[in-house]
């Protein structure tokens, strides 16, 4: 079948003015437009690199929400007061509670959304940090983020909604206080301004912004990131320049499942764990209960003296997470016909591998991990060969900390008063995830809080024009 390839409106078409601007091609920003188009709205969405999508093309595992048709079809009673639970206790406690509110009560009326313009999310895994199977992907098992971008895009392009690349918005102009404009850089160094009633910050976060990383987390500075060179922190910037405040800037989340061994670094998703892979030292033993939360996963590879690790799986297991052929495809993954073939491969003593894996199966069995009381991601063991390993270590992925919003997108001062005519979702925006987010949260976050950044400048807008 043919790769879809998005087509971006021609610039010529730029117009002067439009009810909303949406700044950010990504899930966040896409499902904004789409939601506020389809409420009567004229947006439209400028995304400053060459290409569509920004950091939702590199996630994998899933979009998590709760009390959904799609569990009860698979035999999974779940609860918005579980998937609060375990946010709240995965982000430390720290999260925004009105924000989780929403979001939980939020993600299976965003999963329905979807599958009403034919996006469905028709299968469960489940991420660390999770207790139960709430992470919904594909049926073909494929990896969320380059299935829900290329969707997301056909809807665009069959809306019409105008998508401009290579425009960067370099300043939100005000009149009286409230938004009602903003100024961008045109491809070929031309400079416009574009009258806007409202505005959506969709741009993202700051994993890729070694200036940003400095000032808050010094100590994070000289790692790796997962996220696209865009992701420099354009909005935040953007939002406290007309007075919008921020949250929980220091709060940046290491991925601690990341291949870096070749140019770039390859986030390897926590569903490769969430669907039986186990990690093992350099001595060939297990360290951790993997699905434990990112924070305290990558602190125990961290601990390691070769701060590496390595993921083992089989046959099996690869069955059920589409994105390994792709980390194969690349030369990401080393293969052995037997375990022990696979521990010379990759340097660790054979015996103590072997022993790993068979009481690793062992727990599987019995469905009681004895050394880390992992409970969850043990639905198959690791005795289908071949055998494969992926050599991983933590690199910087997501930042929790951004702008100030509330439960209705709408941005706010440090004293809490919204800015007129702003509004914020996804990655951009803190408060959500607390100290740590939980994997299968960002991409709900898009859609949820992409909704509602639709819904919300709908109404405003609305308002203003009456």
């Amino acid at each position: 079948m043919a790769k879809y390839v998005f087509q971006p409106t021609d610039i010529k078409e730029l117009k002067d003015q439009y009810d909303l601007v949406v700044i950010g091609s990504g899930s966040t920003g896409m499902t904004a437009a789409l939601q506020a188009h389809e409420l009567g709205l004229n947006p439209v969405i400028f995304e400053k690199m060459a290409n569509f999508g920004g950091n939702t093309n590199r996630a994998s595992s899933g979009m998590n929400a709760a009390e959904t048709n799609v569990q009860l079809k698979h035999h999974i009673v779940d609860s918005y007061e579980e998937f609060y639970e375990d946010t709240y206790r995965g982000g430390g406690e720290l999260n925004n509670k009105e924000m989780l509110q929403y979001f939980t009560t939020h993600g299976a009326l965003a999963i329905d959304w979807l599958a009403d313009h034919g996006i469905h999310l028709d299968d469960v895994t489940i991420t660390g940090g999770m207790k139960i199977k709430r992470t919904h992907r594909p049926n073909s098992m494929a990896p969320i983020g380059n299935f829900l971008v290329t969707e997301l895009l056909k809807l665009i392009e069959k809306e019409e909604i105008p998508v401009f690349n290579n425009v960067h918005v370099d300043k939100l102009e005000e009149t009286d206080k409230v938004i009602s404009a903003v100024s961008v850089t045109l491809g070929d160094g031309a400079q416009k301004q574009i009258k806007a009633d409202a505005v959506v910050l969709a741009t993202g976060g700051f994993g890729a912004s070694k200036d940003i990383i400095q000032k808050y987390r010094p100590d994070l500075v000289d790692y790796n990131t997962t996220n696209q060179p865009g992701a420099t922190g354009d909005g935040i910037k953007l939002a406290q320049s007309v007075g919008a405040g921020l949250v929980d800037m220091d709060q940046i989340q290491v991925h601690p499942t990341v291949q870096q061994d070749t140019d770039h670094a390859f986030l390897i998703g926590e569903a490769t764990r969430g669907e039986g892979a186990i990690l093992v030292n350099g001595e060939g033993k297990r360290f951790v209960n993997e699905l434990d939360t990112r924070k305290n996963v990558t602190n125990a590879i961290n601990q390691l003296p070769e701060k590496s690790a390595y993921l083992i799986l089989d046959t099996g297991i690869r069955a059920h997470v589409k994105a390994i052929e792709f980390y194969d495809h690349i030369g990401l993954v080393v293969h052995g016909d037997s375990i022990d073939e696979l521990a010379k491969t990759i340097n660790v003593d054979a015996a103590n591998l072997g022993k790993t894996v068979s009481d690793w199966n062992g727990y599987v069995a019995d469905k009681n991990d004895t050394e880390f009381g992992r409970s969850t991601g043990m639905d198959r063991d690791i005795s289908q060969a071949p055998f494969y390993a992926i050599h991983i270590a933590p690199a910087v992925h997501y930042t929790m900390g951004g702008v100030k919003i509330n439960r209705k997108a709408q941005v706010l001062t440090d004293n809490g008063h919204p800015i007129k005519g702003l509004f914020a979702g996804g990655e951009v925006a803190g408060g959500l995830h607390g100290n740590n987010r939980i994997g299968g949260n960002s991409i709900a976050e898009t859609a949820i809080f992409g909704r509602q950044a639709g819904e919300q400048s709908y109404k405003y807008v609305t308002n203003l024009k009456h």
